[in-house]
């Protein structure tokens, strides 16, 4: 059996995700790279909820990413890894870049350091490459992409999953403290962001969510490029996920930002139309 098979914190997080999107996504792929998939995830998940779970002060949760760092840097330097165990088969034979789990750690950090409210467009980028395109380049690893198709795909890809997620979760992220839609689009709708919850009150906050809706599919668009391209690896999971947060964000346009808002879902039927379409693609 597996390092990542046997792992309780892959067995977790697959147990969590089991029925998303992504869980549909991953079972598209061969076995090896599933686990490496999920392993990937559930490295994610533990740093995240370092960021989100609120538990121990600012100092404490830097300090737990701190020992996070420590250890993805000694296991991709052949040395005990600590917690980051689990991740051990995924990094021998696929070989993700060190660099793109610091990354990921970074953006988490940038949670904790302070609560993001209304971030200039050139910070909400930074972030989102981090929490998002580096899962991105930590992926094309595992589905066999050449670097610079995969680096692409990942650049703009993981943008649209993110930007698309923060449309979606506003409400949540509000009642962390957090508003992510930059100032820039708030300012140009006329949104005074003096706090999370006064902005997404605000009856022009749809303008401002459109501007970053647009964002979200130039992005999508991009990445549909990369992808026609026929590049080398199995795309079939990056394409799924992309047809559904697409579908997601195409939902949410219809339907606007205006408050009261509803958290926007696929239908089943939709999601697994999806995954059976992809999984026959080539």
């Amino acid at each position: 059996m597996s390092i990542a098979s046997a792992s309780p914190e892959v067995e977790a997080v697959r147990r969590k995700a089991s029925g998303s999107s992504f869980y549909s996504a991953m079972r598209l792929m061969a076995r090896p790279q599933r686990e490496a998939m999920f392993a990937i995830y559930a490295f994610c998940r533990a740093v995240d909820d370092i960021a989100d779970d609120g538990i121990g002060t600012r100092e404490e949760r830097r300090a737990q990413l701190d020992l996070w760092r420590a250890d993805v840097k000694a296991l991709c330097e052949g040395r005990p890894p600590g917690r980051g165990a689990f991740l051990g088969e995924t990094v021998a034979r696929f070989r993700p870049r060190l660099a793109d789990f610091l990354a990921v750690i970074d953006g988490m950090q940038m949670d904790v350091d302070a609560d993001i409210v209304a971030p200039p467009l050139e910070t909400l980028d930074l972030y989102c490459d981090r929490v998002a395109s580096a899962v991105g380049r930590l992926s094309i690893k595992v589905f066999g992409m050449d670097e610079a198709p995969g680096f692409a795909l990942a650049y703009h890809l993981g943008r649209a999953l993110q930007l698309t997620n923060i449309l979606r979760d506003l409400d949540e992220d509000a009642a962390a403290g957090r508003l992510y839609l930059p100032k820039e689009h708030l300012g140009e709708a006329g949104v005074d962001a003096t706090s999370p919850a006064a902005a997404l009150n605000h009856p022009a906050v749809d303008a401002a969510c459109r501007r970053l809706a647009a964002l979200a599919r130039t992005h999508y668009d991009e990445a549909g490029v990369v992808m026609r391209e026929r590049p080398k690896g199995d795309l079939r999971a990056p394409r799924l996920m992309g047809a559904v947060y697409a579908e997601i964000l195409k939902r949410m346009r219809t339907e606007g930002w205006a408050p009261p808002r509803r958290r926007v879902h696929l239908p089943k039927a939709q999601l697994a139309w999806l995954a059976l379409r992809h999984s026959l693609a080539a």
